[in-house]
């Protein structure tokens, strides 16, 4: 079925990237549609988190497009309710001093602004939030004070807190525990569920099936994107990651 413009978060057109003149990504021609839970894959160096902070708008391209929900002005300040971003654990600062409570309640400041501070109603959404997540016992703990898999809960419920219409994660299962992925995974099928669009960068091909409905291969330039079932096979899995290698053939 074809889909109107009206039917996609994000339209990208002719986007490219580069770091010291050399394109990390190249001529992308994306649309993803609402209501959909997508794993963007790649090999590494394929430019997945780039494209996701140039969606974003962290990043500012060589040429090219990003329309979100048909918005002719996508700047950060105007999307800011309705985009949220879980970025990798690893670009995080963990020695800030903040509480876990502190973190989750940094969602609502696009809501309320940096000048007024979250009231009773805001903490108890938080709370909430942590219950989702499975930290609501954590509450008062220092960020630096948890493990890796509970830091990328707490991020994720600060995530939750923006109540977006788009969630933008950046390998959200590198280094966390079964218990954790499977919490991971159950949310954002909830949030997908409830007509949510995620956005994923995603590295473990084995779980593509069964955690996402759409997918996006990536390698510098788009290899293919739509439904799981019908563009994660072989053939592009080759094109994607130039590779014949047993990986592929246990996948598909």
């Amino acid at each position: 079925m074809e889909l109107n413009k009206s039917d996609y978060a994000v339209q990208i057109e002719d986007l490219t990237v580069a770091y010291d003149a050399k394109p990390v990504l190249w001529d992308i021609d994306l649309d993803i549609p609402r209501g959909k839970l997508m794993a963007v894959i790649g090999p590494n160096g394929a430019g997945k988190t780039t494209l996701l902070k140039a969606m974003l708008g962290l990043l500012v391209p060589v040429s090219g497009t990003v329309r979100f929900f048909q918005e002719t002005d996508n700047s950060l300040r105007k999307l800011k309710n309705k985009v949220a971003y879980v970025p990798q654990s690893g670009s995080v600062d963990w020695d800030f001093p903040a509480t876990v409570l502190d973190i989750v309640l940094m969602g609502c400041y696009g809501r309320l602004g940096f000048i007024k501070r979250p009231g009773k109603i805001d903490r108890e959404a938080a709370m909430q939030s942590l219950r989702k997540v499975g930290m609501e016992d954590y509450a008062s703990r220092q960020i630096s004070q948890l493990s890796g898999g509970q830091q990328q809960r707490v991020f994720l419920a600060r995530a939750l807190m923006q109540t977006a219409d788009i969630y933008f994660m950046d390998e959200p299962f590198k280094g966390v525990d079964v218990q954790t992925e499977k919490a991971i995974v159950i949310l954002l099928k909830e949030l997908k569920e409830s007509g949510k669009t995620v956005v994923v960068v995603h590295h473990d091909l084995q779980t593509v099936p069964e955690y996402f409905d759409w997918v996006t291969l990536i390698n510098i330039k788009v290899i293919a994107s739509g439904p799981v079932e019908e563009v994660f096979h072989e053939q592009n899995l080759k094109k994607a990651y130039r590779s014949t290698c047993n990986l592929l053939k246990s996948v598909v």
